[in-house]
């Protein structure tokens, strides 16, 4: 059994690990978008110096209709939706919220009375079905029904944090259609504006304000379309996670309550009858005389 320093350092270095996952793919997001402006700007200067080139490049265009306002603002929601996106895709993967692993050792150790070492297990593993099982068994002195509750309310700690994480992506999709907006009405007032100025409007600035319209709602659909989906996608795997982790640890809690109501001799206690009786006064059994 690894020591709870080990334990501690190793959940500390994954912290670390998935944080610096998280801030590379920021980083690449953010040089995928960046890096087509300069190689395009590059090949386009010289068609640009002899007059009537070619048109600038599709994304070279909506990076400029973006502008310095819409397009820092819409790469950084961007960036959080990744970054929320990849950070709950981690944390609910089955493997590690219920480990089977973990399940037979778990039940193994059961199996055989080795309460204490079962507790120590379940204490130590950073799962959600451990720490589950850490709260329902630090209850279980006081009965079954009181040991579920424990799981319970554990459980929808635990819960209420994911949907914490998965209400951010909500926000993200509704706020991208709602910037398109912003950006759109902002696009229109500037071609208003020059058809305004009386005359012949100028079409360079008349096309600038519209492609700027229209651009910034692409943008805001585009964020709003996966934050929708990954959001339901994230709300139904949180509440299967959930069920699957209540229902094992009820198994577990309730197939450690009986284990600890049989009498007998067990493996641990055979050669000492001391480590029975702390084992049954951890379980909430009268000690046994005799």
């Amino acid at each position: 059994m690894p020591p709870e320093s080990a334990i501690m350092e190793s959940a500390a270095v994954l912290k670390r690990s998935r944080w610096f996952v998280l801030a590379t793919l920021a980083v690449a997001t953010l040089a995928l978008v960046l890096a087509p402006t300069g190689a395009f700007a590059q090949e386009g200067a010289p068609a640009g110096e002899g007059g009537g080139g070619a048109p600038p490049s599709i994304i070279i265009h909506i990076i400029q209709s973006a502008g310095w306002v819409f397009g820092p603002i819409m790469l950084l929601v961007s960036v959080c939706l990744v970054a929320l996106v990849v950070l709950l895709a981690m944390d609910l993967r089955m493997s590690l919220c219920v480990p089977p692993g973990f399940v037979e050792e778990f039940t193994d150790t059961v199996n055989k009375r080795k309460f204490k070492e079962a507790f120590d297990l379940a204490r130590n593993d950073t799962s959600f079905l451990g720490r589950v099982l850490t709260a329902g068994m630090s209850r279980l002195q006081y009965g079954i029904e009181d040991s579920r509750d424990a799981a319970a309310n554990m459980l929808d700690s635990i819960k209420s944090d994911k949907e914490q994480k998965n209400n951010y992506v909500a926000v993200i999709g509704s706020l991208g259609p709602l910037l398109g907006l912003v950006g759109t009405v902002f696009g229109m007032i500037l071609a208003f504006i020059e058809l305004g100025r009386g005359g012949t409007p100028n079409p360079a600035k008349l096309a600038d304000g519209i492609s700027h319209a229209l651009v910034i709602t692409l943008l805001g659909i585009g964020v709003a379309v996966p934050a929708v989906f990954f959001n339901a996608f994230f709300r139904n795997r949180i509440t299967h996670v959930s069920m699957d982790t209540s229902h094992i640890a009820d198994d577990l809690l309730t197939q450690m309550y009986h284990n600890s109501k049989k009498t007998g001799p067990t493996p641990s206690a055979a050669g000492a009858g001391g480590a029975a009786t702390a084992t049954d006064a951890r379980v909430g059994n009268p000690p046994r005389q005799g």
